[in-house]
């Protein structure tokens, strides 16, 4: 019985050994480590054959838990009574000395089946009490960043030292502390400008909790005199150490940035370089803010809008440093896609930025001052560069009418190429200097610089058509078509205009529309003058039909010598050759060349121009011609023809005088002196009528004061 007791307290004691091992992060027991003791005679203590001894399976006993209090004191044992199982143990030496002096004198192995395994589940198993944490003095805490206990430590020992007006303490001890606190500042400096490491965050969030014990201490020292405080309270650690240790950090990070990371290196300049480089790390450190730092950090820091407040004002003070001098064009307009759009929307508004940033808080990125001047470097660059181009674009064009040049067909039409390069460019520009610059006004003001260039084409067109060259009918479609073109455009924007300005544009527009109309006009009046010749004699009274219908027949072959137009300025062309037709076939009329001496004949040619109003302005619809108003002229002069009565006369022309304000009294006159059965008695009264019913308003469309009449009133 004695013996098995000695063996139990052995194997009581080498499983002590072995858990004070495991413990202190030794090999583990299941891998069979074997524990080196004394060298000599370890051998012979441990044969198998000679030191073999069976244990009953399970044996009562104590087992054995270390709990460490602190690195200097001795273990502490808590005792438990556990089952054994000592089968599994293959040898134990057999000797009746202190285990512990045995255990040095002997080698012995564990079997791979043995199972140790209490003190394991004991830690796992909720129902069984965790072994106590080690606690850590000072340095300990600081070696492990573990910075809210070291703060603690520190705390505790500046209330022991200074808590009471009655506390004790020594120079040396007040000293300690005072050099303590010092350190500590300094590893919190150091966890705060290392805030962008992933690896540093706990040591941060470490770091975070101890400002806010800092200023938990400086509340409470606040409420004592001061010459009862340490000499070091309040040590305002988030104003005096957090704060500006971000600052730095910052500016550090954005001075230190990488172009080659941001794919700066490939700029041409290399203020462009650096600003990108700064614009590009900005971004970069603002997201790891947004998705890492700001984990660590208490709300109230309100950490992302502090670190985008101090992003942009370095980024500021930068740019502002880069624009105090002269720069050049290129860096301008890069400096300024920067504060306009890149920053703006890649920055400030990322999708993943928006909503933790301020960004009305932060204010302009650059001083009004200097934005200014890069602003007016940048407009006026842009000013002289679409003046370039629209004058080089204009003296190519009137160039290649001397040089014999066609304009190009497309799809059998004219193009107008010039408008088609032009209005793109400067389309473009107004768009660029609109998002540069933030104001449409200005931005349109670069249209103006059109006006003068067309100013300059007019005189080119009237020097044009002055010349007897073949190509000058193809030149001046294609002009058309340009100047179609640029009325079109102008007319769309003329609401960024005021209305001198987009008066005087578009009768530049008309101007120019003018002399190519006049050009081709006058050419075909001259075609059909054979047939304005039969209008309004005996032959267009005895056989009507023939002379409208080769009229008719006239302007239907116009229009197919003009297919090769746009369909909008043949329209147009089309609009004002009806309009023309009808002036000419009026004036015809007035001409006196036949007299109508009864009812019958007045009836008939009443009829007859009703039939002519038809068929004339029928065919001009269907070419394409707006110009209805011009259907309702030759029927009214018709139904005065018709009329015999001087009374109903007279309310007929008050009526024509009210629709057309511009229908004189030579043309009334010239009217009613078809009607040779009317009296002078009856003219004047009609004179009169005239002179009470015009309309006072201008009409827009005017027509008769486009009849020519020689014949005056008598």
């Amino acid at each position: 019985m004695l013996r098995v007791q000695t063996r139990s307290d052995y194997a009581l004691h080498f499983i002590t050994m072995a858990l004070r091992r495991v413990r202190e992060g030794e090999k583990d027991l299941e891998k069979g480590e074997e524990i080196q003791g004394d060298e000599n005679g370890a051998e012979a203590q441990c044969e198998k054959q000679k030191h073999e001894f069976k244990i009953p399976k399970n044996i009562k006993m104590k087992n054995v838990i270390t709990s460490k209090g602190n690195s200097k004191s001795e273990a502490v044992f808590r005792a438990e009574v556990v089952d054994v199982d000592f089968e599994a143990i293959e040898c134990i030496a057999d000797s009746p000395e202190d285990p512990e002096e045995k255990s040095q004198k002997s080698k012995i192995k564990l079997s791979n089946k043995i199972k140790v395994p209490n003190f394991m589940k004991r830690q796992k198993n909720s129902k069984y009490p965790e072994a106590p944490s080690v606690s850590l003095d000072f340095n300990g805490n600081l070696e492990q960043n573990r910075l809210a206990d070291a703060q603690q430590l520190l705390v505790k020992t500046e209330e022991r030292l200074f808590g009471s007006s009655n506390a004790a303490r020594t120079e040396d001890e007040e000293d300690k502390l005072q050099s303590d606190s010092e350190i500590f500042r300094k590893r919190l400096k150091f966890a705060i400008l290392d805030s962008f490491n992933e690896e540093n965050q706990e040591t941060l969030k470490s770091a975070l909790t101890s400002i806010l014990q800092e200023e938990a201490q400086d509340r409470r020292w606040a409420e004592v005199s001061e010459n009862q405080r340490p000499i070091w309270r309040p040590t305002e650690c988030r104003q005096k150490i957090h704060d500006p240790l971000l600052k730095t950090l910052v500016e550090t990070r954005l001075k230190n940035a990488d172009g080659q990371e941001n794919k700066a290196d490939k700029l041409s300049t290399s203020l462009k370089r650096e600003v990108c480089r700064t614009g590009k790390q900005v971004q970069k450190d603002l997201l790891n803010v947004v998705q890492n730092i700001k984990e660590c950090y208490p709300a109230d820091f309100d950490i992302c809008k502090t670190y985008a407040q101090l992003y942009h004002q370095t980024f500021s003070a930068r740019l502002e440093e880069l624009t105090r001098s002269s720069i050049e064009f290129e860096d301008c307009v890069y400096i300024l896609s920067w504060i306009k759009i890149y920053y703006p929307k890649d920055v400030l508004k990322h999708k993943e930025l928006e909503e933790h940033i301020d960004s009305s808080s932060l204010g302009p990125l650059l001083p009004e001052e200097h934005l200014k001047r890069l602003e007016d470097q940048y407009f006026s660059c842009k000013e002289n560069e679409v003046r370039s181009w629209l004058s080089n674009a204009f003296e190519k064009e009137v160039d290649k009418w001397s040089d014999g040049y066609e304009p190009e067909l497309i799809e059998g039409c004219y193009f107008g190429n010039l408008a088609v390069d032009v209005l793109p460019l400067i389309e473009g520009t107004v768009k660029e200097v609109n998002a540069l610059l933030g104001c449409e006004s200005k931005s349109w003001s670069l249209l103006c610089l059109l006006d003068s260039s067309l100013l300059s084409y007019g005189t080119s067109l009237k020097e044009l058509v002055k010349r007897k060259q073949e190509i000058i009918p193809k030149i001046l479609r294609d002009s058309l078509v340009n100047i179609y073109v640029f009325k079109n455009y102008v007319q769309k924007v003329e609401h960024f205009f005021s209305e001198d300005i987009r008066t005087t544009r578009m009768s530049t527009l008309l101007d120019l529309r003018n002399i190519c109309h006049t050009y081709f006009l006058s050419r075909i009046h001259k075609e059909l003058k054979p047939v304005y010749r039969k209008l309004w004699t005996q032959a267009w009274f005895t056989g009507n039909c023939e002379v409208v219908e080769e009229l008719v027949k006239a302007i239907e072959k116009i229009n197919n010598d003009f297919k090769d137009l746009k369909p909008g300025c043949r329209e147009e062309l089309l609009a004002e050759l009806h309009v023309e037709v009808m002036v000419e076939y009026v004036r015809r009329m007035m001409k006196r060349k036949l007299k109508l001496k009864d009812k019958e004949k007045q009836e008939a040619a009443a009829d007859f121009i009703s039939q002519d109003s038809n068929e004339i302005c029928s065919v001009f619809v269907k070419l394409g011609s707006k110009e209805d108003w011009l259907s309702k002229i030759l029927p009214k002069l018709s139904e005065i023809l018709k009329l015999q009565d001087p009374g109903s006369l007279q309310i007929e022309i008050a009526t024509l005088a009210r629709d057309y304000p511009d229908i004189s009294e030579q043309h009334v006159l010239a009217l009613l002196n078809l009607k040779a059965n009317i009296s002078s008695s009856d003219l004047r009264r009609i004179k009169g009528c005239l002179t009470d019913n015009r309309s006072p308003q201008e009409s827009s469309n005017a027509f008769f004061s486009k009849v020519l009449v020689k014949r005056k009133i008598i």
